[in-house]
């Protein structure tokens, strides 16, 4: 059946992916053998080798994908993967590694923005996502009710669909934008307006009981990234506060440490002011110390092997030996068996060495390029799709700054509706083009 979906309807299986995507589940946590997110990866797996089977019988890509910067930044980084596959500690981790990145970006990157030439697509690709997060998010609230919201209880609740509050928390952040674009889009029928009122109290509800300080202050980022654009704030002033601010960083660093030493604000706290600012104590806070714990192995990890990295993949497996005996903490383990980098960048940075982590910054640049460009040049008439793609560009943003602090996109959970606006950039510069031609 599914076989048959992906031959005769590919266009419906390809948007399905966006509602099924916050509903999958990892069949690990039932076999306790390997990973595998189900329905959606057996999915992207099957549409991969359609697409191509398809592309190499008749090219039907528009040519106008292979000038896209964002399609160079990802192809950069799927090689870099690949030369570090061979030269990795553990080669056939790499691969797999690399496998799972094919699966997850050529399909919805690369063959995607053929869907999304049709403007509608793109707004079905959006409501089915959003109403997928709904059942997620009224689930876990349902859940989490009887259990009276408790914070401990707030780690698991959104258990099966996803692992934990922290990536739960980060697609929710990602949601917010989405859920307020499709309100201030257009001027809709009142009961689809009521409903989306009510998607917004729920996804604002499914946030602040994520108990994630890192979903909450990248929302914080997207509306002061909201602001820059609105406002039209030219570049050469933002970069001018970057360069001033991460001096005053750099040359105010012991004073910086000291006041966060001073900081003992727990993560436990019932005050929401008190739990944003314990996200900077590095005294007490076990989950903050954990996580410094696994940048400090990354950075080691990167001196060690700092041009091709250990491999992809592979940063469970060797940092263990580089945990110093001051950043150990109660969560950690001797083994080094408890997962990722905590973040985006690091983690390429020990897994791949300078190119990696570069290859990684050139994606993230390539995609707010792109959009914010984007949404500069589209038509003001259609206010419709610009407000959209402002949306996109904030969702894209409250990931990339959380990026800092953890990375999912190694799981269907982010990769899909990350990739998925990616591929819906590409093709609104393509249709934009054709617009321009004529």
């Amino acid at each position: 059946m599914a076989i048959y979906f992906a031959i005769f309807q590919t266009e419906w299986t390809f948007l399905s992916l966006a509602f099924l995507t916050p509903l999958s589940v990892n069949i690990e946590e039932y076999t306790e053998s390997f990973g595998l997110f189900v329905p959606t990866e057996p999915i992207l797996f099957t549409l991969m080798l359609l697409f191509i089977l398809l592309q190499i019988q008749k090219q039907f890509i528009n040519k106008e994908l292979w000038k896209s910067p964002i399609i160079w930044a990802l192809g950069f980084y799927l090689f870099w993967i690949f030369i570090t596959s061979i030269t990795s500690t553990d080669p056939i981790t790499s691969l797999k590694y690399l496998l799972s990145r094919l699966w997850f970006i050529v399909p919805i990157v690369i063959f995607g923005p053929t869907f999304f030439v049709n403007s509608q697509n793109i707004k079905r690709f959006i409501w089915l996502f959003i109403i997928g997060m709904m059942i997620a998010i009224t689930y876990t609230l349902i859940v989490h009710a009887s259990y009276q919201f408790g914070e401990k209880e707030g780690h698991w609740v959104m258990w099966p669909f996803f692992k934990d509050h922290t990536i739960y928390g980060a697609i929710v952040a990602l949601s917010v934008p989405l859920v307020f674009g499709l309100y201030f889009s257009k001027k809709h029928h009142p009961l689809v307006q009521a409903t989306i009122i009510g998607f917004i109290s729920i996804t604002l509800l499914g946030l602040f009981f994520s108990y994630t300080r890192a979903a909450w202050l990248s929302v914080f980022a997207a509306v002061g990234v909201w602001g820059l654009i609105r406002f039209k704030i030219k570049f050469r002033f933002i970069a001018g506060i970057a360069v001033f601010i991460g001096a005053l960083l750099f040359f105010s660093w012991d004073a910086i440490q000291m006041n966060m030493a001073k900081n003992k604000s727990e993560h436990t706290t019932e005050d929401f002011g008190k739990k944003l600012e314990s996200a900077t104590n590095v005294t007490t806070d076990a989950s903050n110390l954990e996580r410094i714990n696994r940048w400090t192995c990354a950075i080691d990890m990167y001196q060690e092997r700092p041009f091709f990295g250990f491999g992809p993949g592979t940063f469970a497996f060797e940092y263990a030996r580089f945990q110093h005996a001051e950043n150990i903490t109660i969560i950690s383990t001797n083994f080094g068996n408890l997962g990722n980098a905590h973040s985006e960048y690091l983690g390429p940075l020990a897994e791949m060495g300078t190119i990696g982590f570069i290859s990684m910054v050139l994606i993230v640049i390539a995609i707010f390029y792109k959009g914010i460009t984007l949404y500069i040049r589209w038509p003001k008439e259609d206010k419709e799709m610009r407000i959209l793609i402002l949306s996109m560009i904030l969702s894209l943003t409250t990931y990339f700054v959380h990026g800092v602090l953890n990375n999912f996109l190694d799981t269907d959970k982010a990769a899909v509706p990350v990739w998925g606006m990616c591929a819906i950039f590409i093709a609104l510069e393509i249709s934009l083009k054709k617009k321009q031609a004529n």
